[in-house]
């Protein structure tokens, strides 16, 4: 993948994120502010002050997330993100980060 093709796609994805997690806040299923800068999305639980940051990392072609449960890589598989250490897809971990942070069973997708 060129680092052209790497930089659409990270930002597909966290546009996608973003979008995921605004709809899950306007249907009251989370309380949580996302703020964007460049290749950075930068989530917030207003209930617990905790974040979540997802960005890209273009060198490597990685997606790289922190959150309380530790930080993560995933690289681009096909076509999904996948878990550079145990192989889980990127949507089914943040569903994870997210419903530990948030306290409310959430899925993203």
């Amino acid at each position: 993948m060129t680092e052209s093709e790497f930089l659409a796609l990270a930002e597909s994805t966290l546009d996608r994120i973003e979008a995921c997690l605004d709809r899950l806040n306007d249907e009251d299923v989370v309380d949580v502010e996302c703020k964007r800068s460049g290749n950075v999305l930068e989530v917030e639980f207003l209930t617990n002050a905790s974040k979540i940051i997802i960005n890209s990392q273009a060198p490597l072609q990685e997606m790289w997330v922190a959150a309380r449960s530790g930080g993560f890589h995933y690289k681009r598989v096909g076509d999904e993100w996948r878990n550079t250490r145990d192989d889980t897809e990127l949507f089914a971990s943040l569903s994870q980060y997210v419903t530990e942070q948030g306290g409310a069973p959430v899925a993203l997708g």
